[in-house]
């Protein structure tokens, strides 16, 4: 019974430092990639209202997003799924959603624009 317990501890304290690890990792790539300052307010507010929430994005807001880059919209989705307010959200869930924006966002972005 001893070694279960033991071994409830080891995991806690794995899985803790997991986080904790993955936290700094995360602020650790937006602080060097300036991830913070390369959007406009209104348009985090709707790529995150797209990917938390429901809702769509325009093309205005999807090149904000290109131009952020994919390493920067992946670690600030992944920081904002650690924090405790988003708890009950499904990371599953919110992974996808984050990559179905990106994905779309990049080929809005890159289709060409239909002559006039």
């Amino acid at each position: 019974m001893v070694s279960l317990h033991v071994y409830s501890v080891l995991v806690v304290l794995f899985l803790t430092c997991g986080a904790i690890m993955a936290t700094k990792e995360n602020d650790q790539i937006i602080r060097e990639n300036n991830c913070e300052t390369k959007m406009g307010l209104p348009c985090v507010l709707e790529a995150f209202t797209c990917i938390f929430v429901t809702g769509s994005i325009s093309s205005k807001c999807c090149g904000e997003v290109v131009v952020l880059g994919k390493v920067c919209h992946s670690a600030l989705v992944n920081r904002t799924l650690e924090n405790p307010l988003f708890i009950d959200l499904s990371p599953t869930t919110i992974i996808a959603k984050s990559i179905q924006t990106w994905n779309n966002c990049l080929a809005l972005i890159d289709s060409p624009s239909p002559s006039a």
